[in-house]
Order: C-alpha cells, then sequence, then structure tokens
C-alpha cells in the first residue's frame, strides 16, 4: 500500500544528515545505509549509497530515475540461478 500523500516521501532522518554532510564535504563518499524502506529524493542525485541487502552492502549510484522510488529495489534480497530442470537439460 502507497504512503499518502499528504504525509509526503519518507526519508530516515540520518540518511538526510550523512547526505547533506557527503554534499557540503564535497568528497565522493559512499553512505552506507540499512533503510532500504526510505524514499531517493531529488537531493540524493549523484551520492553513492551502500544499501543492505540482508547479507552485504550494494553500491547504488543513484541518477534522476531514480528520484521517488525505494532504495530497496535496488538492492535485491534473492538471487536467482535458474531453474533446476534447465541445468539439468544443458548435459
Amino acid at each position: 500500500m502507497a504512503r499518502s500523500v499528504w504525509k509526503g516521501p519518507y526519508v530516515h532522518p540520518s540518511l538526510l544528515k550523512k547526505a547533506d554532510a557527503a554534499r557540503s564535504g564535497g568528497k565522493n563518499v559512499i553512505i552506507r545505509t540499512y533503510s532500504r524502506s526510505s524514499t531517493i529524493l531529488p537531493s540524493f542525485v549523484g551520492l553513492t549509497f551502500a544499501v543492505y541487502n540482508g547479507q552485504k552492502f550494494i553500491p547504488v549510484l543513484v541518477t534522476d530515475t531514480m528520484i521517488g522510488h525505494k532504495f530497496g529495489e535496488f538492492a535485491p534480497t534473492r538471487n536467482y540461478y535458474g531453474h533446476g530442470a534447465d541445468k539439468k537439460a544443458k548435459k
């Protein structure tokens, strides 16, 4: 279910602080986050975030087409190795 429009997008407060610090510092630092449910804002464009997928941190370079999406969409939690039947047929 989508978040109400009148509430605005959800972004973890510490994520905003880290993004502002990275912008003011001028260095291209990777911002590590566990907040997969945070919405990508226009101020995040050009920054690199390391999003945790439950096992490791996946680096995500934010572009302008990602605005409005969630960080979790770009760090998959499951690996698809193909169907077992397909592997048998190749042999």
